[in-house]
């Protein structure tokens, strides 16, 4: 597959997209206290649709103001004012040509920062595994979360619907991600050792599946069927990097497949390295998995993928869009210089730092 396909349009639903390069969300724990985007969020953002990527999706936006923020500086959509900050933000990346899709996260058991409550939920009460990461401002052991209510899944389910609408109708934003991966609420319901529940939110693969299938659903109708809305999935974890999935190619038919029955619009697989084979033994990589069982969603693969040529070989054999994360922090503009035969710069580990703690000129475009 030639390289030139990393520069062809992309459609996902009326969403055109100016080429197969998106930016990954990656955590940045630099909003205000209370949860609003700044100038220096929407500078942030900016310059990657400056530097000529096609799509941008947002960090993890926390969707209600009870249990779903995970970090003390997280950026929310819990109401309109919120929302309403986000609008500057949007506004700036479709002036230079890029689309901005939200994330939407609740972090569940996860959370290490939450303003508005001190204790956890998740849905079982069973301590995560790991430490809370220093970096964004956590410390020590998780806590033992208390068992999600039946009541609080409906709230946490209306938490992301209501965010997806002030998303698309207050902030302008161009779709939805449900955050269904590494490790926050609806991967704790997917997850087999997090998930003991004996209700109908637990059991086998695909009942623990139907958490993140009904935020799906209601996501779905409360935006409408022209708004793209996708589901990013992984095997891995913040606080457990090697997870894989106990049922092998088995489990990947199941989530993949109840993902492209609801009709997800894309699904955002992210592994280590997205080329390399999802389960021992195997020979086959989770996107080509995703594209397998759900072949009617776009695939959107990220991993290790800021080669040229590796990306282009990932676009022709599993996925429609390659996203990038440390390969965007370095190269905020990689798309114009691959186009240019320039050289990338040099990935530095500080500029995973929260936004705030960047200074300006390592922000500039």
């Amino acid at each position: 597959m030639s390289n030139d396909t990393l520069f062809t349009k992309f459609d996902i639903k009326e969403m055109t997209l100016r080429n197969r390069f998106a930016v990954a969300p990656m955590t940045r724990v630099s909003a205000t206290a209370d949860g609003f985007a700044t100038e220096r969020i929407a500078r942030y953002y900016e310059r990657f649709a400056q530097g000529g990527f096609g799509l941008v999706i947002t960090e993890g936006l926390y969707t209600d103001q009870a249990h779903a923020q995970g970090y003390l500086h997280q950026p929310g959509l819990a109401d309109e004012d919120q929302a309403l900050s986000w609008a500057p933000v949007v506004e700036a990346v479709r002036r230079h040509g890029a689309r901005l899709v939200a994330q939407l996260m609740h972090a569940g058991a996860l959370s290490q920062g939450n303003r508005f409550r001190p204790t956890t939920i998740g849905p079982s009460a069973i301590q995560p595994m790991g430490e809370q990461m220093a970096f964004y401002r956590g410390q020590g052991r998780y806590p033992a979360p208390s068992e999600i209510t039946e009541e609080q899944i409906a709230d946490a389910v209306e938490g992301f619907a209501a965010s997806a609408a002030r998303a698309v109708t207050t902030a302008g934003f161009d779709g939805i991600e449900i955050h269904g991966a590494n490790g926050y609420l609806l991967d704790q319901f997917l997850t087999d050792h997090t998930n003991r529940r004996t209700d109908r939110w637990g059991g086998d693969t695909r009942r623990r599946m139907e958490l993140t299938l009904a935020v799906f659903r209601v996501v779905r109708e409360r935006v409408g069927g022209a708004v793209p809305v996708g589901v990013r999935i992984s095997q891995g974890k913040v606080n457990d990097f090697a997870h894989k999935w106990a049922g092998g190619e088995a489990d990947a038919e199941a989530i993949f497949g109840a993902l492209g029955d609801a009709g997800a619009d894309y699904i955002h697989v992210t592994e280590h390295e997205a080329w390399r084979p999802a389960f021992e033994g195997g020979d086959t990589s989770l996107a080509a998995l995703a594209r397998r069982y759900a072949p009617n969603a776009a695939i959107i693969a990220n991993g290790g993928l800021s080669d040229l040529a590796q990306a282009a070989k990932v676009i022709g054999e599993a996925a429609d869009l390659v996203s990038l994360g440390k390969g965007a922090l370095a190269n905020p503009d990689l798309p114009n210089r691959a186009r240019e035969g320039r050289a990338f710069g040099a990935f530095d580990p500080a500029i995973l730092g929260p936004v705030a703690d960047v200074k300006d000129r390592e922000l500039a475009a």
